[in-house]
């Protein structure tokens, strides 16, 4: 399930053909673990996702001279690919035994690897699946904490759990973009707090109008070309526009 974005200005997430599309291409994997008996709920996946990627980011075998920090370079220089893979049992074991990071939620697991060619995946990832990941919320998710960042999801969209997983994903490196080192070293520590909610269909126009950070999927998968996510600041953590009453 792979996912591109755009938002404005030059960047790697943009989906109209640029010089980005000259250099090496590579995903960023993601997998999240579904066994049978205890699936995670849709909600904590999501969050966990987002969460993983804010980790990946972060992480100082990413930064400076840190092993996999040509690789993240080389990634965000092009496109802007994540791909959202599930396994279970034997499966996730395999998973966990490669080098990457595992970012536990409530109920979710998801592990993060560094990026890996389009056509380069490790064996052990390559043959997990990736279409028809999807999960329910067993409660409704309580309301979002004012003091983190929201990511709100499109409420007029229909798409699978893997999908939404990626673009929370996307969403969240969007927010670390915006930030200052400092502001990115407090999120950290905290443990990136963060929700991942749907967006009211009435609100969903004035989040997109206000100038917060947008995700716009280039419609390869599942739906048509157009926005996803808009993205929140927290009165405490990741401090973008908020439209939220504080």
């Amino acid at each position: 399930m792979s996912h591109d974005v755009t938002p404005h200005g030059d960047s790697p997430f943009r989906s109209e053909p640029s010089e980005r599309d000259q250099a090496p291409q590579y995903v960023l994997p993601l997998v999240v673990r579904i066994e049978k008996a205890a699936p995670p709920a849709r909600t904590d996946a999501l969050e966990t996702a987002a969460r993983a990627v804010l980790v990946m980011l972060g992480d100082e075998r990413s930064l400076g001279d840190g092993e996999w920090s040509q690789v993240m370079r080389d990634w965000q220089d092009a496109r802007i690919r994540k791909v959202v893979r599930r396994a279970r049992g034997a499966e996730w074991r395999r998973a966990e035994a490669l080098p990457g990071i595992t970012v536990t939620g409530k109920s979710a697991e998801v592990r993060v690897f560094p990026p890996v060619p389009l056509d380069g995946w490790p064996k052990d990832l390559v043959k997990l699946q990736v279409s028809g990941t999807d999960l329910d919320d067993p409660e409704p998710p309580v309301e979002a904490d004012p003091g983190a960042p929201v990511l709100w999801l499109n409420p007029d969209l229909d798409m699978s759990a893997g999908k939404a997983m990626a673009q929370a994903g996307h969403g969240a490196q969007l927010a670390w973009w915006e930030l200052s080192d400092e502001e990115r070293k407090t999120w950290r520590d905290a443990g990136f707090p963060l929700a991942v909610r749907s967006a009211d269909p009435g609100h969903w126009g004035e989040l997109t109008a206000s100038g917060l950070p947008l995700v716009r999927d280039a419609g390869f998968t599942e739906i048509a070309p157009g926005l996803t996510v808009a993205v929140e600041g927290g009165s405490r953590f990741c401090p973008l526009p908020r439209e939220r009453q504080q």
